[in-house]
């Protein structure tokens, strides 16, 4: 098969790399034939560039440096013989060999089982050169010592009679000499103890000349390049960095070679092709001449300082975002209120024209849903979990999805044969399901096939911390598709919100964030496989939970209202909103006195003894809101029944110390409004019988409207 252009790429960047380094290199298959080299194989044993192509016999360099004589006198095919077999054996070896111009080269060979071997050539001449003359200037010094012993020895002999007076000094001279010794090895310790130390600090240390060549890096710092220490010794910077990191760091170069201390940040490709990030500081150093001779680097990794840092402006983004949207979505749930109410009393007149109504409330109760949906994403939507049968829930959710996707797209259903439970939220659960299918329909434009199977799942310890969810059994929902699949560049990015792989227009990117979110207040985990061109699977798991207990059904009839003893005090600073609820109060029978924040209403609270009822909106302006006026209110009326409205959160009853605060959620109907008023009558009567007037209690409601106010806190 041929190579890609991108394979042809990445094979001349390796032959580039190879052909920067100083040593020889060359690779031979088991012919063994020459597979590839570098430039510097060629240099280092003065090849002719005829030899240098693909496939040449191992046998062909070694002739030709036999015939030059490389390797000496003798039969020139006995040499080359004697070299080949070695080569054949495949074992690992290291040679040195003087070549005829005077150079050194030592040779290492690598082989690679069962495919050939590698050779290496590196110029040792200086290295040997430095060692022989070391070794001279050790025999020198050898010789001098013993000229100089015997000179001693002869002056001794000759001053004989001078020992007794010299024995003081000599025992002098060995204690002076021992020190010495102590002296150097405490040298050598503190040395080897430094060396240590520098290598072991979590910081990037290096020294470069004034011409810009490594003389001294510690460990971390050759390593943060991919390097040993002593390979980045001898080199320059600009090789070390490679053009682009060399281009930022280059003038802050020019300013410590002026004399002057620099800070800076820069950042580089590892060899993993990661970014990575730094911050060094160069301190110059002066010379006897008083110019900079080189200058200290100090520098510290921040690559995960700055990933950090990008996570803490996306949560402050996500924040933000969260705190939008709640906003909106209170005064979009204030809007439905007045619009949803308008259209139960039209609904409730003689004359009314259901096929004009029923299809606006039908919209405006999916726009109640919606705005649900925009709460759970702004995590102001409290979650209600129950024992869901996750089969039964995808069975009757197939008539939906089949309308919602196009003909082309078939849809298969993998369901268990046992009834499996999830504790999830249903509404929830069917929006992530639904629009995980529209996402797979969005990805099969031409036709495709859907496929959602449920299944149980026990997680052990181990893969549960792997999927970030505790161990135990779990129900598991996998939707797969046959689209055209997610480029694998992306699948990081696919739970962020409003990020989208579709068309401008064509997604807001908020619905797999919105599912992501909602798996994880629930207890699950979610995670995304996929292929381009074969399609996409997406699995996700919830915790398991035992069948609920079967109930009673409940009656048909609608609830009744029940005659209250007095009026209704309605608090609720939106005037249409408070208009629609004080419509709804008096088609249900009750009497309404209205407020418009919690000042007037703690006014008629203490002017009005017969108010039956408090309904408070929890948010309002003036500085008391929903929970504090039922706080005020019931010190003043112990047993005053109070039902709190709000546009955030869902209708839970909030209780502590056997006090209960029903919460009705914005927008309701006047049966919903019934129910809800029930509910906060029977509460007071239960708090009337536990002895709602004690001081207990009464610090009892203070808790529980401290902590409704803190889940409610937001704009009005």
């Amino acid at each position: 098969m041929a190579d890609t252009p991108e394979q042809r790429r990445q094979y001349d960047l390796l032959l580039a790399g190879l052909d920067l380094l100083d040593q020889g290199l060359a690779v031979f298959d088991s012919g063994p034939r020459l597979v590839a080299w570098n430039k510097a194989f060629l240099a280092l044993l003065e090849l002719p560039e005829s030899l240098a192509e693909v496939g040449t016999p191992f046998e062909a360099f070694i002739r030709y440096n036999a015939e030059r004589g490389e390797y000496g006198p003798g039969d020139i095919d006995a040499l080359v013989a004697q070299r080949v077999a070695a080569a054949r054996a495949f074992q690992p070896h290291y040679t040195e060999r003087a070549r005829p111009n005077g150079k050194i080269l030592s040779i290492r060979g690598v082989p690679i089982p069962n495919l050939g071997f590698v050779s290496l050539w590196t110029d040792v001449t200086e290295q040997r050169r430095y060692e022989a003359l070391i070794q001279q200037q050790n025999a020198s010094l050898e010789a001098r010592v013993r000229a100089r012993t015997a000179e001693l020895e002869q002056a001794n002999s000759q001053l004989a009679e001078a020992n007794a007076q010299l024995a003081q000094a000599n025992e002098q001279l060995a204690q002076a000499k021992t020190e010495v010794d102590q002296i150097a090895g405490a040298l050598r310790r503190s040395e080897t103890r430094l060396q240590l130390i520098v290598d072991s600090i979590p910081a990037l240390i290096a020294y470069v000349d004034r011409e810009d060549i490594y003389q001294f890096a510690n460990r971390g710092y050759a390593e943060w390049f991919g390097c040993g220490k002593d390979e980045i010794v001898g080199r320059s910077i600009r090789e070390v960095f490679g053009e682009d990191a060399y281009a930022q760091v280059q003038p802050h170069l020019e300013r410590a070679r002026g004399g002057e201390r620099v800070a800076y940040e820069y950042s580089r490709k590892s060899a993993d092709g990661h970014t990575v990030h730094a911050r060094s500081v160069l301190v110059p150093e002066a010379g006897a001449d008083g110019e900079v001779a080189g200058f200290f680097v100090m520098s510290t990794d921040i690559t995960e300082q700055k990933a950090n840092q990008a996570a803490l402006i996306q949560a402050q983004k996500m924040e933000a975002v969260g705190q939008l949207t709640g906003g909106l979505a209170h005064d979009f749930n204030n809007l439905l209120t007045i619009i949803i109410g308008n259209l139960a009393a039209m609904q409730a007149e003689a004359g009314a024209r259901p096929e004009y109504l029923d299809p606006a409330m039908q919209a405006a109760r999916r726009g109640a849903e919606l705005i649900k949906r925009l709460l759970s994403f702004s995590r102001r939507q409290t979650l209600e979990p129950s024992a869901v049968e996750v089969g039964v829930l995808v069975h009757n959710m197939s008539h939906l999805l089949v309308r919602s996707l196009a003909e082309t797209i078939k849809v298969r259903l993998r369901l268990p044969g046992e009834p499996l439970h999830a504790l999830a939220d249903p509404h929830q659960l069917e929006n992530a399901i639904l629009n995980l299918a529209l996402n797979a329909r969005d990805a099969m434009p031409e036709g495709g096939e859907l496929t959602i199977a449920v299944s149980s799942r026990e997680l052990d310890e181990d893969i549960a911390q792997l999927v970030e969810v505790t161990p135990g059994d779990y129900v598991q929902i996998d939707i797969s598709d046959t689209g055209c699949g997610i480029d694998p560049a992306l699948l990081p990015r696919v739970f962020e919100p409003f990020f989208t792989t579709k068309p401008f227009g064509g997604g807001s990117g908020l619905g797999l964030a919105m599912v992501y979110g909602f798996l994880r207040q629930s207890g699950g985990n979610i995670r995304i496989l996929s292929t381009p061109g074969r399609g996409t699977n997406v699995r996700f798991v919830l915790p398991m939970a035992p069948p609920p207990a079967p109930v009673p059904s409940p009656s048909s009839a609608p609830p009744q209202s029940a005659k209250l003893p007095g009026p209704v005090l309605l608090v609720e600073d939106e005037p249409e909103v408070r208009k629609v609820i004080r419509l709804q109060l008096l088609g249900l029978g009750h009497a309404v006195l209205e407020a418009g924040n919690g000042i007037e209403a703690l006014e008629l609270l203490e002017a009005v003894p017969d108010i039956a009822v408090l309904i408070s909106d929890t948010v309002m302006p003036g500085g008391i809101g929903g929970p504090e006026l039922a706080n005020r209110a019931r010190a003043l009326r112990p047993q005053l029944p109070i039902l709190l409205i709000t546009g955030y959160a869902s209708g839970n009853a909030v209780s502590r110390a056997g006090v209960e605060l029903p919460v009705l959620r914005k927008p309701f109907d006047p049966a919903s409004l019934t129910e809800a008023l029930a509910e906060a009558v029977a509460a007071a009567g239960k708090g009337a019988a536990a002895g709602q007037g004690s001081p207990a209690d009464s610090a009892g409601i203070t808790q529980g409207s401290a902590l409704l106010s803190l889940e409610e806190h937001g704009p009005s």
